[in-house]
């Protein structure tokens, strides 16, 4: 890897193309290098992770209004529209925004935590939707995935959006653009234009994501991959990007980051080197928040020792700056203490999680959502006796350059009424590739199996995994058949302007 250093130029420095990030992500995009099986077998296993938690999410009202909303823009040859099965397809760049929010929806996919935080399956959506517009076939497809969470990764890895309040979509617009680029073989060129396009026109503020949460938090990255279409789509016609989007003086750093003054070290691969970056992500065993993944599995633990929970005085979880800020007390939002906040606030609430989770030991992604389960008064009287506190040491190993020192997790400790304390730790969660069960294919699969039954017919599960356990040998015609088919599917009941 090379470490780039990021820092704004003023205009009449004249900064070398060469030397600007957006052109470095663009030759990493444009590099021919081949992508190892392991790899490839991690890709297959995302596709297999991300048709799971859309067919979970079939039904409900903002994937039914997204579906509606693509469906109304039909195309041929177009791209396929999770749930509707082989005889419909829709123009690529709405099949990329019904796709995105159906794997979004609920927050169920995979993660990559470093200086900022990314979905990067969320790549997955738009990258597949031109592959099958184009019709190109699953080396093609595996090419276009790599870039997309090496790109994605790599920026994570050395950029911060959220101390600046920006959100995470504005590293999935450029990663999303480049590895459509390397899908389709674009030249460096091309590839440069449009990741900047895509960053300018994605770089939104974190309020998506704090206060009333609303269904824009599944809308966002879906709307990250649309624009990331659509750029490519004007870069390849010969339309250009203002430059240097990074690094200019009324520029991405400058402007909405840490200022002028500011550096940015950004690792990226040596040309030649294979992009491996997907390894370095984990998926979700839990419909939460990430952050909150190691905290349910120590709240599971940690049930049996706690027993009765209205016995419960106090709860304190002791976890990273992020951990604190994003989805504990320190946010200081009163959304994240309200039964009647909406699901997306209360997947942002470790305060609820931690009680849901101590109370019922479990988690699921329907019922520890519901109205009845968030009104329980047991649950409201234990939830609001759990608080967050910043711990430096969490925070170090939050940010451990050692990924096999990082952790996410926290310390819990649980006063009873009777003045006993009850503590334990947990570094990271249990389906974590340094976990006590880390996932593999089986685990994938398993997953799969559990969120489409009931949604999805069993021989059309069988037809899917099939495809997708072979992904970088499908044909072109395969690509296209890479979707699944709802056995009823819930039609949006609202209008729009299609």
């Amino acid at each position: 890897m090379i470490t780039h250093r990021v820092r704004t130029h003023a205009s009449r420095e004249d900064l070398p193309r060469e030397d600007e990030l957006a052109w470095r992500l663009a030759q990493v995009a444009a590099d021919p290098v081949p992508v190892g099986p392991e790899v490839a077998e991690m890709i297959g296993n995302r596709v297999i992770d991300n048709a799971a938690v859309a067919a979970a999410s079939l039904a409900r009202a903002p994937v039914a209004n997204a579906r509606a909303q693509a469906l109304a823009h039909p195309y041929s040859p177009g791209s396929a529209v999770f749930g509707t099965g082989a005889a419909v397809s829709a123009s690529p760049e709405w099949a990329a925004w019904a796709n995105g929010v159906a794997v979004r929806e609920l927050d169920f996919h995979d993660t990559f935590l470093a200086a900022d935080y990314s979905h990067p399956g969320d790549n997955i959506p738009p990258v597949l939707a031109v592959a099958q517009h184009r019709g190109l076939d699953g080396r093609a497809l595996v090419r276009g995935l790599a870039t997309g969470y090496e790109v994605q990764v790599d920026l994570v890895r050395g950029i911060c959006l959220h101390e600046h309040r920006i959100d995470h979509i504005a590293h999935l617009g450029p990663s999303a653009a480049a590895g459509i680029g390397t899908l389709l073989g674009l030249a460096p060129e091309t590839i440069y234009q449009a990741i900047g396009q895509a960053l300018h026109t994605t770089t939104t503020t974190r309020q998506s994501r704090k206060g009333a949460i609303s269904s824009w938090k599944a809308y966002a990255p879906a709307f990250a991959g649309k624009i990331a279409v659509e750029a490519v789509d004007r870069t390849m016609r010969g339309e250009g990007a203002p430059a240097p989007i990074y690094e200019g003086e009324d520029g991405v750093i400058a402007r909405l980051l840490s200022g002028p003054e500011a550096v940015y070290e950004v690792p990226l691969p040596e040309p030649g080197e294979p992009k491996r970056a997907i390894l370095d992500t984990y998926t979700k065993e839990h419909s939460a928040e990430y952050q909150s993944q190691a905290l349910i599995d120590l709240a599971r633990r940690m049930a049996p020792e706690v027993g009765d929970v209205s016995r419960v005085r106090e709860v304190v979880i002791r976890t990273s700056h992020h951990t604190h800020n994003v989805i504990g007390t320190g946010a200081n939002d009163p959304q994240k203490t309200d039964p009647d906040a909406s699901r997306e606030t209360l997947d942002h609430s470790i305060m609820y999680i931690f009680a849901v989770a101590l109370e019922d030991r479990e988690w699921h992604h329907e019922r520890s959502y519901t109205p009845e389960r968030s009104h329980r008064r047991s649950t409201v009287d234990l939830w609001r006796k759990v608080r967050t506190v910043e711990d430096p040491e969490w925070t170090a190993r939050y940010h451990d350059p050692d990924p096999d020192k990082r952790a996410f997790g926290g310390r819990v400790e649980i006063t009873l009424d009777d003045g006993t304390v009850i503590a334990d730790e947990l570094a990271v969660a249990d389906a974590h590739p340094r976990g006590a069960r880390p996932f593999a294919r089986e685990q994938y699969i398993a997953k799969f199996r559990t969120l489409a039954e009931g949604v999805v017919a069993e021989s059309e599960q069988d037809r899917f995994l099939d495809l997708a356990c072979r992904l970088e040998s499908l044909s072109a015609a395969e690509v296209r058949a890479l979707n699944l088919a709802a056995s009823a599917l819930t039609e949006s009941n609202t209008k729009g302007l299609f």
